[in-house]
């Protein structure tokens, strides 16, 4: 019977909807139809309007799309892809990116009439179908904010771009005009030897258009990050504002600090502080006196999530939140968060106001601390070091941390990783471009870097330990409060980066990691190695990097002392 009930509140809806947009066309009332007019598409069988939560998971059910747990998430399967498809991701190359867009290995050149064509392939595709369309910004700042127009053809997509972009009030919906539009369509698959692409699935961002296209993948993630990837080309480009995949809080005196990280390194759990407020998990901008969100939620990972570990985001994972490619235990529809059936990438969208102590306005001062997170499985750097500008804009290219075993299949000892600006999947300019704007805003504002290693101690992966958490917050804590600043460093012999000699509730023993070897010389070793890996990673960069940059780079040795 309630099923029942709700197949008939879902049906009125669509057919009141109908009536009315017939009544409008009788008495010559501009309809929210004419506002996909713009992008072509003046097909399809039905168009659902910036719908809000609870009317989007009523139809998501209704048409199978997801299914509810027992906390009023709702639970959504990706299909093939349950992750991003780096490969198959390409950009329009003409007058506007040709000579401004970073070509290679990160961003794969698309020809725009092909574009044109596979655009409006996509648009008659539509002809028959009911449409979810959301309004939305990109960017908490209101100067620098992109108004976007989303197309959905599941509602749960577009429940979404509810949670994930800044949502505009009643009366900025009313005279909305967007300046990005996103047609997604996961149904549809491109035919690689005549659209172009190299699969059935594909993401073609336009910037001369201003469009995205995504087909063929029903990973939601492809939006946010497509947005992602826009910002971090037109506000350096067009605003000179620094984009950066980093999460931000701010503290009771409205120092702000920044966590840049890739994944395993504690970006979500060390920015995640009861002491201080949060600006955002992912990405941010960072104008002349401000940083800003570009996001109006969180894309949480909850692969073994706990309420004891991570009980901000447990605590967010409620009705209107969303839930990906998770499973339930046996018989209940309980989220089991340890299934990896489907994917480790399991996630979770949510708005950030499900978040306690989340900014209700993600804009906060210019920082006073950033940190640079990595787990370095090598043992080799120290758990916390204060870096030069010029070493700050090396390590931010580098992007480094270390992968284990166990965390990928074939990973049985520690490997290098480096990603640039810690998010290099996402840059359509040059590195250097973003790491000397970073520099620029350092100098002009004082900001203290540090690098902090979350990884092993004492000893490689296997044979060391992992640095303990509440040394690693102590650490923080000490850098944010300016304990720091009354204490004595040393430099590091090889990469040069400075290391307190005592920190507030931290064993002076463990800073300098050589102390914490058994073996000084099987240290000296590995920390060679690894600095050789550095240098081997930033040769494809350092033809394009100033003297201060190059300046950055460690500098093996015979030994260390």
């Amino acid at each position: 019977m309630a099923k029942l009930l709700l197949l008939q509140n879902y049906f009125s809806r669509i057919l009141r909807k109908k009536i009315d947009f017939t009544i409008m066309q009788e008495f010559g009332i501009k309809s929210k139809k004419s506002g996909l007019e713009s992008i072509g598409l003046t097909k399809f069988a039905q168009a659902h309007w910036n719908l809000s939560p609870a009317e989007l998971v009523e139809i998501a059910l209704a048409r199978k799309e997801a299914v509810l747990a027992d906390n009023g998430a709702l639970m959504g399967d990706t299909g093939k892809f349950t992750g991003r498809s780096p490969k198959d991701k390409f950009t329009v190359k003409d007058a506007k990116t040709e000579n401004t867009v970073w070509w290679g290995n990160v961003n794969f050149a698309f020809d725009s009439q092909k574009f044109e064509q596979l655009k409006n392939k996509m648009l008659a595709s539509l002809a028959d179908k009911e449409i979810y369309v959301r309004d939305a910004y990109a960017g908490a700042h209101p100067q620098y904010q992109l108004r976007l127009r989303v197309v959905n053809t599941l509602a749960w997509h577009n429940l979404f771009c509810y949670n994930m972009f800044l949502r505009p009030d009643a009366e900025a919906l009313q005279n909305f005009e967007p300046n990005f539009t996103i047609l997604c369509i996961p149904e549809f698959k491109a035919n690689p030897a005549e659209d172009g692409t190299t699969n059935e699935n594909f993401t073609i961002i336009d910037f001369s258009r201003r469009t995205i296209l995504i087909g063929g993948t029903g990973y939601a993630g492809e939006m946010k990050k497509g947005i992602f990837t826009v910002l971090n080309y037109l506000l350096p480009v067009e605003h000179d504002v620094l984009s950066m995949h980093c999460s931000a809080n701010v503290g009771a005196q409205d120092d702000t600090a920044i966590f840049f990280g890739l994944s395993g390194t504690g970006k979500t759990t060390l920015s995640a502080d009861p002491n201080r407020a949060l600006v955002g998990d992912d990405e941010h901008g960072w104008a002349t006196d401000k940083i800003f969100n570009f996001e109006g939620g969180c894309y949480a990972k909850v692969i073994d999530l706990t309420q004891e570990k991570e009980p901000q985001i447990w605590d967010a994972i409620k009705f209107g939140a969303i839930l990906e490619n998770t499973r339930f235990l046996p018989n209940t529809r309980t989220p089991d968060y340890t299934n990896k059936t489907v994917t480790e990438n399991t996630r979770t969208s949510y708005p950030i106001h499900y978040i306690d102590n989340a900014l209700p306005v993600s804009l906060a001062n210019t920082p006073k601390n950033i940190f640079f997170l990595t787990a370095d499985a090598f043992g080799v750097l120290p758990p916390i070091s204060k870096l030069t500008t010029g070493q700050a804009m090396y390590h931010f290219i580098s992007g480094y941390t270390a992968k284990v075993a166990g965390t990928e299949v074939g990973v049985v000892e520690p490997q290098t990783t480096f990603s640039a600006c810690f998010g290099q999947a996402f840059l359509p300019l040059h590195p250097t471009k973003y790491a000397e704007m970073l520099g620029k805003k350092l100098k002009e504002n004082q900001v203290n870097v540090w690098l902090i290693n979350t990884g092993w101690t004492g000893g490689s992966y296997g044979v060391g330990s992992r640095m303990k958490l509440p040394y690693t917050r102590a650490m923080i804590t000490a850098a944010l409060n300016g304990d720091l600043d009354k204490v004595n460093f040393q430099p590091h012999p090889v990469f040069g980066i400075l290391m307190p000699e005592s920190c507030p509730e931290v064993p002076a023993e463990i800073l300098n990691p050589r102390n914490t070897w058994a073996n000084k010389e099987e240290y000296d070793a590995k920390a060679n190695h690894l600095a050789q890996e550095f240098v081997k990673n930033f040769e494809k960069f350092a033809d394009f990097a100033n003297d201060e940059i190059l300046a950055g780079a460690p500098k093996a040795s015979v030994g260390v002392q």
